[in-house]
């Protein structure tokens, strides 16, 4: 009788302290302790955020004695020396794209992706993905280069995307695609790809999974911990005629927020983006 009541009488963090944890990088079973009372409790709260809090000053300070650049960008320089040392091509379009471009992609009206977009005025919207502008580009280049060649870009996407945890409205893509490889190698180069881009990121283990795309249709995603970093596709595709393209091609699109969120443990992915509340993963109300 006594044991089935110490146990009622268990109490974890309040949702207060646990929001707090939360801010300060706790995640996972920490947050579900339970204490044998109030009192016990709070004292373990007040050590675990002092601690942290601490911690966070110490990096926030060494990022200013070492002079480091955010891990945003820091990532973004690591993947590109990765990709132009493999002979890939770094590229830079647009910002700004037309709804044509959304409609080669299959986006037509009444599509669901269509009101995830940042509309603009006169049928001009922010690019929810890069796929639009390297299509483009690989058509004009394929009269030049040899092939196979390979080219990328890395930089801001935008989507009116659900919200949480793993989620952004504004994120930073890297698309890499390869056109001209025979089309019985592009499992295998798709794997060699993904394991160039992981390796360089200096990302955890990750998982090769096989879902469904709105856009595209099959699709194999790189996850970490169940996390989607990266979904990729073979072609030819459907989609490629509307752009001129006949030539195989590898294709393969890292979200870099969460490749850092799943690198570092981080419990969120703004804790990664462009943020006015965090610096180098550190909670600003430390």
């Amino acid at each position: 009788m006594s044991g089935g009541s110490g146990r009622a009488m268990e109490t974890g963090f309040t949702a207060t302290q646990a929001q707090r944890l939360r801010e300060l990088g706790v995640a996972g079973s920490r947050l579900d302790e339970t204490f044998a009372d109030a009192t016990r409790r709070d004292a373990a709260f007040k050590a675990l955020s002092d601690e942290l809090t601490r911690a966070g000053r110490r990096r926030l300070q060494e990022v200013r004695d070492d002079r480091r650049l955010p891990p945003l960008v820091e990532l973004e320089a690591d993947l590109s020396d990765a990709l132009a040392a493999a002979g890939f091509v770094r590229v830079v379009t647009p910002l700004i794209i037309t709804a044509d471009a959304l409609v080669k992609m299959g986006i037509e009206h009444g599509h669901p992706l269509r009101d995830q977009v940042f509309w603009l005025d006169d049928g001009r919207c922010l690019r929810p993905m890069l796929a639009p502008n390297l299509y483009t580009l690989l058509r004009r280049l394929g009269r030049i280069y040899r092939k196979p060649f390979g080219i990328f870009e890395i930089g801001p996407c935008f989507r009116r995307d659900s919200k949480g945890a793993s989620h952004l409205n504004e994120f930073t893509m890297l698309n890499l695609v390869e056109l001209g490889r025979a089309a019985a190698e592009g499992r295998g180069r798709l794997e060699e790809l993904a394991a160039l881009v992981m390796r360089a990121a200096r990302a955890p283990g990750y998982d090769l999974v096989v879902t469904e795309s709105e856009v595209y249709g099959p699709m194999i995603d790189v996850e970490v911990d169940g996390v989607e970093v990266c979904s990729a596709g073979l072609g030819p595709h459907p989609l490629d005629g509307n752009w001129g393209i006949v030539d195989p091609w590898v294709g393969l699109g890292f979200g870099l927020e969460r490749l850092l969120m799943t690198r570092e443990g981080y419990p969120n992915v703004e804790r990664a983006g462009r943020t006015l509340s965090y610096v180098a993963g550190v909670r600003l109300t430390v």
